[in-house]
């Protein structure tokens, strides 16, 4: 039961906005005429939009209820957990819009506490996901256990090195 909850925690998280295309920024214009210095021709990629994030997470979300292949019953189970990764998302985004436009700290401790904050609001939205993920999660067969560790590439042994460092639903936070 253990792994189960920690699989669907990380299938749940893992289903959100990739990092590195959240985090492109727009390349500077060149003027016309010159070309553009080699490393940014590089980096030419058009910003990732709020419109391509929702549809990533739209993708996401029905993977896994695809792999999953949910009963009727266990549909009617699946509002709820869908609610809290689609709102998790949404505060990691805004945490992460805020830390941007943040002043730099001051000190090292600010940076310390900035980290015991994150942490303490991951660990708060951890435990609503689990919460809000436990009646679908009891519902499961064995089969639909065994296919989101495999979906996800996790080792499913219960050992202490499961992939928590790389939940989805912090991951602009990042």
């Amino acid at each position: 039961m253990k792994s189960l909850r920690l699989a669907l925690i990380a299938a749940t998280i893992l289903a959100t906005l990739p990092l590195a295309a959240l985090h492109a920024q727009p390349t500077p214009a060149v003027p016309s005429g010159q070309a553009a210095p080699a490393t940014q021709q590089a980096l030419q990629v058009p910003a990732f939009t709020e419109a391509d994030a929702r549809a990533v997470l739209n993708g996401r979300l029905a993977a896994i209820r695809t792999v999953l292949e949910l009963s009727p019953e266990q549909e009617r189970l699946w509002p709820p957990v869908e609610m809290a990764i689609r709102d998790i998302v949404r505060g990691a985004g805004e945490r992460r819009a805020r830390g941007t436009s943040a002043a730099a700290p001051a000190h090292f401790l600010d940076v310390l506490n900035g980290i015991a904050n994150a942490e303490e609001t991951r660990a708060r939205e951890l435990r609503r996901f689990v919460s809000a993920a436990k009646p679908l999660a009891d519902s499961l067969t064995e089969a639909q256990r065994r296919r989101v560790p495999a979906f996800l590439g996790m080792d499913d042994t219960g050992g202490p090195h499961q992939p928590s460092a790389q939940l989805w639903l912090f991951e602009e936070e990042g």
